[in-house]
């Protein structure tokens, strides 16, 4: 059982904690610091995590292997180089860090001291993502030609004005910083790395930050992209490849399913004609198999899902996102 320390007890910390208390025999988590601890009290006290006042006595303690972060994301790199420093496995959530020279000095640090450094990039986990990818591996899509991605929720029509989350110095390119980013992973996981990118960004339901984001791509294996992630609409998500050999859709809005519609050429397709194939996955926790891995990685030495090599190319796409949502030019992503 790996016991963890959580940094961070906001909503999304508190649904990490909740997604295997009582419920994972791989990890736990045993301690907690936030900048609010008053508002944390009672969770803790109920879930039986004591309350820290600091992340030093987190990383101090020896009771606890690894750390799991849910601050604001320009504090990640320096939390990582402290748990680098102190031997403590870390789990960050997305996106990582904000560049991509900072995303390498951590990975750097976390390889030099031999920690488990784990990035929640939970979407890799969906059932229906993993078909669609087992569906790439063996060609069953022939030559893939377009990939169209989704990511939106409603956050911005509701989020509270005083949070770090309406920062603009911490929600770079709008919508791609707490959703697209997302999907921006899972193309990079299903078609390889990004050559250039083309951002629009706007501001459509007021607030402090962009909510809506319009990127297109090219991919270095000549497949075209295009991905649409918005803060202030209904929650979907879906992604969407297109090849030479038939379409595969995977999405999510209450329940996961996966679609794939082959190409059939009536003239010499044997009677009956094939089918589209519908599938719909059970019920299953992104979230809690997201940190079980990560245990995974730390008590069996497994490799954690999202390589090093990918989490840098994330990076780095996301940081030409945000040159070229700055300039509204095409950029060319630094590999």
């Amino acid at each position: 059982m790996i016991r963890a320390g959580i940094v961070g007890l906001g909503w999304w910390g508190k649904t990490l904690v909740d997604s295997v208390h009582g419920k994972s025999s791989d990890i736990q988590f045993v301690a907690a610091q936030t900048r609010s601890p008053a508002k944390a009290a009672e969770f803790c006290r109920s879930r039986g995590i004591a309350l820290h006042q600091d992340v030093a006595a987190l990383l101090s303690d020896p009771g606890i292997d690894a750390i799991v972060s849910t601050t604001p994301h320009s504090e990640h790199e320096d939390q990582v180089l402290r748990a680098a420093a102190a031997g403590k496995n870390i789990y960050i959530e997305k996106p990582f860090t904000l560049t991509r020279r900072s995303a390498d000095r951590a990975i750097d640090a976390a390889r030099k001291s031999g920690i488990v450094l784990a990035v929640g990039f939970q979407r890799r986990f969906n059932l229906s993502h993993r078909d669609l990818k087992a569906r790439l591996r063996n060609n069953s899509l022939g030559t893939i030609v377009h990939c169209a991605a989704e990511a939106t929720a409603s956050g911005s029509l509701f989020i509270a004005a005083d949070t770090w989350r309406t920062d603009p110095a911490e929600m770079l390119a709008g919508a791609m910083t707490p959703l697209g980013i997302h999907a921006l992973d899972g193309m990079i996981d299903l078609l390889g790395e990004i050559d250039t990118v083309y951002c629009l960004n706007l501001k459509r339901a007021g607030g402090r930050v962009e909510d809506t984001t319009s990127v297109l791509f090219q991919f270095c294996n000549g497949a075209s992209a295009s991905l649409v992630s918005s803060m202030a609409t209904a929650r979907n998500y879906r992604m969407t490849v297109y090849g030479t050999q038939g379409s595969a859709e995977a999405s999510k809005t209450t329940k996961e399913t996966l679609k794939f519609v082959p190409v059939v050429n009536p003239a010499t397709a044997a009677k009956p004609l094939p089918q589209p194939e519908f599938i719909e996955f059970p019920a299953s926790d992104v979230e809690r198999a997201s940190l079980e891995a990560f245990a995974a990685a730390i008590g069996s030495g497994t490799t954690f899902p999202v390589p090093a090599a990918e989490l840098l190319h994330v990076v780095g796409s996301f940081e030409a996102i945000v040159r070229s949502a700055a300039t509204r030019k095409p950029v060319t992503v630094d590999r």
